[in-house]
């Protein structure tokens, strides 16, 4: 069996080493993929990015099956355009991928089939966005609608900061477009939680829990990230809260995809936030999260590519997904700057000494070496039988690792 991936994540990385464990795999083709993909069992990097490529590809190579990372090819119809060309593909829709693609209609959503979430405002003028910031109460949530590589979400906790964001999202348009229209929301004080599920529109089901590090400082301080590392489970997902989640937000949302007939073969990513008022669903993603997928793919035991074949071929029914009992902890190594400007082309070392996970995010292969060549480097997973312990063995081993301006933060998990 030849399989194809696109993306070129840790993430990605993650994905094809898991599936790369099923002995029916003979090849694994990942597109574009990056300098971690290129070294792992079983796979080969194709220099492909445009859909209509890789298609022809998989044609004319017999791929039995694509697999999709990033949520950029599932809003622009990736999915789409496979099926049309009689292709086996797992992934939402173009529609289905608005629920991440568009804040709006993600909000509409949950308020249509009573997903529980934060109350909200969409504007799409900046005088009335600013006029309603003169009401509200604060801190307050400003959300950019379109995709954002996890950077177009802002807590303001004054009304000048709120006003900034504003001008910066709608008149600056820093953000190229996806923040022309906005989303204004209350702000829920509490602790966040991830929960991925799996779904073939007709059933769901949940992976365990994680608890994503979003900040690039530590304690929370500093600008969003894509995420800089993530324990799992979450210790704050406790049955009661999962059991809520369940309700109240989960089973809505299967609700709502069969009463849509969206076409939702695939994940689905929870946002949540848990609050002494109850869990709360701030948003959705329609793909693995990174770095919840590096996390979770070391702690699933069930076979992946079974998952995927059997939410394709509608078979999720009495499905049950089997998980190491232990905790994982998972610690982003990124560029110096990041979030911000920060120079590549390093040689990256130690990995050879390591004995957890390693998946490489923003690395190529060059003339035998690994070097940077993105914000967030790589991550570093290490499964121990409590979360202390793990935490401890995630930063001896990510001490082994060196590159020029490494950086992480050191707090992942307490």
């Amino acid at each position: 069996m030849k399989v194809l991936i696109v993306g070129n994540g840790g993430r990605e990385h993650a994905m094809a080493w898991k599936i790369a464990q099923n002995s029916a795999v003979e090849k694994i083709y990942c597109a574009p993929g990056n300098g971690g993909t290129v070294l792992e069992n079983k796979c080969s990097n194709l220099e492909l990015t445009k859909t209509e490529d890789l298609i022809e590809f998989a044609k004319n190579n017999g791929i039995a099956l694509t697999v999709i990372g990033p949520e950029l090819n599932l809003t622009k119809g990736i999915v789409d355009e496979f099926k049309a060309a009689g292709l086996c593909i797992f992934g939402p829709s173009k529609e289905a991928a608005q629920l991440e693609g568009s804040k709006v209609f993600a909000k509409n959503f949950m308020k249509k089939y009573g997903v529980k979430t934060a109350t909200y405002e969409v504007f799409e003028d900046k005088d009335k966005a600013i006029e309603y910031l003169t009401n509200c109460g604060y801190p307050i949530v400003i959300k950019a609608e379109g995709l954002a590589a996890g950077k177009g979400v802002v807590i303001c906790e004054t009304f000048e900061e709120a006003h900034k964001t504003i001008c910066n999202l709608m008149v600056e348009d820093i953000l190229i477009g996806s923040g022309k229209r906005i989303v204004i929301e209350e702000y829920l004080e509490g602790v966040e939680a991830s929960i991925l599920a799996i779904t073939d529109g007709e059933v769901i089901i949940p992976f365990i829990s994680a608890k994503d590090h979003k900040q690039i400082y530590a304690g929370g301080k500093g600008p969003n990230t894509g995420g800089m590392g993530v324990i799992a489970p979450n210790p704050y997902c406790t049955e009661e809260i999962l059991k809520a989640f369940e309700n109240d937000i989960m089973l809505p949302t299967l609700e709502g995809i069969k009463k849509e007939k969206m076409d939702y073969t695939g994940i689905v990513f929870f946002g949540l936030m848990i609050t002494n008022r109850g869990v709360y669903n701030l948003e959705y993603n329609v793909r693995m999260g990174d770095p919840e997928a590096q996390a979770l793919l070391t702690l699933m035991e069930s076979d992946f590519l079974n998952l995927i074949v059997a939410a394709i071929n509608k078979k999720l029914m009495g499905t049950q997904i089997c998980w190491n009992k232990g905790h994982a902890c998972c610690v982003i190594a990124a560029s110096a700057g990041y979030p911000g400007d920060y120079k590549t082309s390093y040689e990256i070392t130690g990995l050879n000494y390591i004995k957890a996970n390693a998946f490489i995010s923003g690395g190529r292969y060059s003339k035998g070496k690994l070097l940077t060549c993105g914000g967030r480097v790589l991550a570093l997973v290490s499964v121990e039988d409590s979360l202390e312990i793990a935490r401890e063995k995630a930063y001896e081993q990510m001490n082994l690792i060196d590159f020029e301006g490494i950086y992480f933060r050191r707090d992942i998990g307490e």
